[in-house]
C-alpha cells in the first residue's frame, strides 16, 4: 500500500484525515498518524483497518526519521515553526511533502534541492493562505486568458461564528488560534495600494480605518487591512495593477470595539506585567488607566476614550466581564496579549453545540477592449460541529486533495511552492466543489475602489 504520513492531530486534520481514510481502500492508502497526544491521534481513525497512530515527537530525531523514511509522502499538520526539521528530512529520504503554513525563509531555501531531487514541497495549501490563492488565480487567469488588464483585485478572509450560533454583542468568537486574533495587525504599518497610490494604516489607526461588504444571504460585513498587501504582487503577476488591498473580515462594529484594546495597551505582547499572578480583571483595566482617589475604573475608561453611557460599545465590554474584581488573572508574568486572551476565552470559546463560519470575498477588476468590468466573487463555508469544523473543511481538505494528486502524478512541479499554477488549481477548486466549497460569481458594473464613484 501507498503510506502517508500525517504528523500532528490538532483541529485542522478531521477532515484531511476522513477525506484521506475514505479514499483508502480504493487509492491503495495506508496512513499513519504521528502525535504526542496519542489518544487523539487515535480517536480522529478510529478502528479503521488502513490507518494506525503512533507516538511522534517532532523533536525527536530517530522517532522523526524512522516515519519519514517509512512513508512515500509527508503531511505536516504542525504549527508552521516546525515545518522545517519535517521538510529537512523530506529532502533526505527524497518524499514529497504538504503543508497549510506560510512559506518561511528557511523553507524557501530548500527550493534548490527540493528540484534537483523532483520533489514537491506544497506549501500554503489551506484556506488563507490556500483557497484564497487558487480562487483568486483561476479568476485572473482566465481574465488574462482572454486579453483583459488586471487594474484591481481585492480579497479578504474571516473566520467566525455561524449564523445560528452568534449570540454575543460581539457577533464573534474564537473559531481558531486565539493568540493570532489578539496580536493581528502588529508588527509595522499595513500596506496596501488603491488607485496607484502606496497607503499605509499604522496600528494604531487599523481598526478605525475599516471598509464594508455584503455577501448575499449573510448580510453586511467589515474588514480591516492586512499588514502588508503587496506580499503576493508579483507572485499573482501584478506589479501593473492600481488597487491591491487584502484584509480581514468581522462583523461590522467588531473593530470600532476591537480599537478600545489596542488604544489602552491590551494587545501589547512585547512587556510582562509584574504582579499580573494576584491581578483581578478589573486590576488589570485599571492598571492602564490613570490613578484617582474617587473616579471608579468604569468612569476613568468612558472618559479616557470618550464612550457614551448608551454606547453599544460598552454594552459589548460589560459583556465580558472585564471589570469583575473577583476574576482572577492567574497567569504569572504573563504579557497584556496574553491577559487579554484569556479574559475573551471567557466568553468566545465555542460551546458544544456552536459551529464556526469560513466566509471569503474577491474583487475583480479589469480592462477588456476599452471597457472596464468587475468581477464579484465569495465564498461561505458553514461547520457541522466542533469535530468537522468549517475551519477544518477549509483548511484539511486542499491538503489532503492536494497530496493525493502529488501522489497520482497530477501535481508534478517539483520545487517549494505554494497552488498558483493550473496544474495545481484547476483539479483542486474542481474536486473541492464536490463538498460544497464554492465561490459564486457576479459581473457586476465597475466600480474601482470607490463604490461611489466619485
Amino acid at each position: 500500500m501507498r503510506k502517508i504520513l500525517v504528523i500532528g492531530s490538532g483541529k485542522s486534520t478531521a477532515y484531511l484525515l476522513k477525506y484521506l481514510l475514505d479514499k483508502s481502500a480504493s487509492e491503495n492508502l495506508f496512513i499513519t498518524v504521528g502525535d504526542l497526544n496519542l489518544n487523539h491521534a487515535k480517536s480522529l481513525i478510529g478502528s479503521h483497518k488502513n490507518a494506525k497512530a503512533i507516538l511522534l515527537d517532532v523533536f525527536n530525531s530517530p522517532s522523526r526519521t524512522h516515519a519519514i523514511k517509512d512513508a512515500d509522502i509527508v503531511i505536516s499538520m504542525l504549527p508552521a515553526r516546525f515545518h522545517i526539521e519535517v521538510a529537512k528530512d523530506c529532502i533526505t529520504y527524497k518524499k514529497h511533502m504538504v503543508t497549510a503554513s506560510y512559506v518561511s525563509p528557511e523553507m524557501q531555501h530548500l527550493d534548490h534541492d527540493a528540484k534537483a531531487n523532483n520533489l514537491v514541497l506544497m506549501n500554503e495549501i489551506g484556506v488563507d493562505p490556500g483557497i484564497d490563492h487558487m480562487s483568486a488565480m483561476q479568476v485572473l487567469d482566465r481574465i488574462r486568458d482572454k486579453g483583459g488588464k488586471i487594474i484591481l483585485f481585492e480579497s479578504f478572509t474571516g473566520g467566525l461564528v455561524a449564523p445560528e450560533s452568534d449570540n454575543n454583542l460581539w457577533n464573534y468568537k474564537f473559531t481558531w488560534n486565539p493568540r493570532n486574533v489578539v496580536v493581528a495587525g502588529q508588527g509595522g504599518a499595513a500596506k496596501f495600494l488603491q488607485e496607484g497610490a502606496y497607503k499605509y494604516i499604522p496600528y494604531n489607526r487599523l481598526f478605525r480605518r475599516t471598509e464594508f461588504l455584503e455577501i448575499p444571504n449573510f448580510g453586511r460585513f467589515e474588514v480591516y487591512a492586512n499588514r502588508d498587501s503587496l506580499k503576493y504582487q508579483s507572485v499573482y503577476g501584478l506589479d501593473h495593477i492600481k488597487t491591491l488591498y487584502r484584509g480581514t473580515m468581522r462583523r461590522v462594529g467588531f473593530s470600532r470595539a476591537w480599537h478600545i484594546f489596542a488604544t489602552l495597551g491590551m494587545t501589547d505582547d512585547s512587556y510582562t506585567i509584574d504582579d499580573s499572578k494576584n491581578m483581578s480583571y478589573r486590576d488589570f483595566v485599571n492598571a492602564f488607566l490613570p490613578y484617582s482617589p474617587t473616579d471608579s475604573v468604569e468612569l476613568k475608561l468612558r472618559h479616557q476614550l470618550k464612550i457614551d453611557q448608551d454606547d453599544m460599545v460598552w454594552d459589548k465590554l460589560i459583556e465580558l466581564d472585564i471589570f469583575n474584581p473577583n476574576k482572577p488573572v492567574e497567569l504569572k508574568k504573563a504579557t497584556p496579549a496574553q491577559i487579554l486572551q484569556k479574559i475573551l476565552m471567557d466568553s468566545w470559546t465555542l460551546s458544544k453545540t456552536d459551529k464556526d463560519m469560513i466566509v471569503m470575498y474577491h474583487k475583480f477588476g479589469y480592462e477588456l477592449h476599452g471597457k472596464q468590468h468587475q468581477i464579484d466573487a465569495n465564498m461561505v463555508v458553514l461547520g457541522e460541529d466542533q469535530t468537522y469544523t468549517a475551519m477544518a473543511k477549509t483548511v484539511g481538505l486542499p491538503v489532503a486533495i492536494a497530496t493525493l494528486a502529488i501522489l497520482n502524478g497530477k501535481i508534478k512541479t517539483p520545487g517549494v511552492q505554494i497552488p498558483i499554477t493550473k496544474e495545481v488549481y484547476n483539479p483542486i477548486l474542481k474536486e473541492l466543489e464536490n463538498y460544497s466549497i464554492r465561490f459564486q460569481e457576479k459581473e457586476v458594473p465597475y466600480l474601482g475602489y470607490n463604490p461611489l464613484n466619485i
